[in-house]
């Protein structure tokens, strides 16, 4: 099967397992790392706890977006 063939099979696949191929695929080139996997999930929890607890507050993406933007206008 040539890949061009092989790619629009992918994408006439419903949506759960079009993703399902993708997540293989992308394993497939970068195999997670249990250790990493869980220092990040620690991170996670943490940020979650500072939330909740109101030590630090969200900002919204379109906030982020648009610091971002006239950052680089300036």
């Amino acid at each position: 099967m040539k890949t061009k063939d092989l790619i629009a099979e992918a994408v006439s696949l419903p949506v759960e397992e079009r993703a399902l191929v993708v997540d293989s695929l992308l394993r497939s080139l970068n195999a997670p790392e249990s250790e990493i996997d869980t220092k990040w999930i620690a991170v996670a929890k943490h940020r979650l706890q500072q939330l909740r607890s109101g030590e630090v507050t969200a900002i919204s993406s379109d906030a982020v977006l648009k610091k971002i933007e006239a950052r680089f206008q300036s």
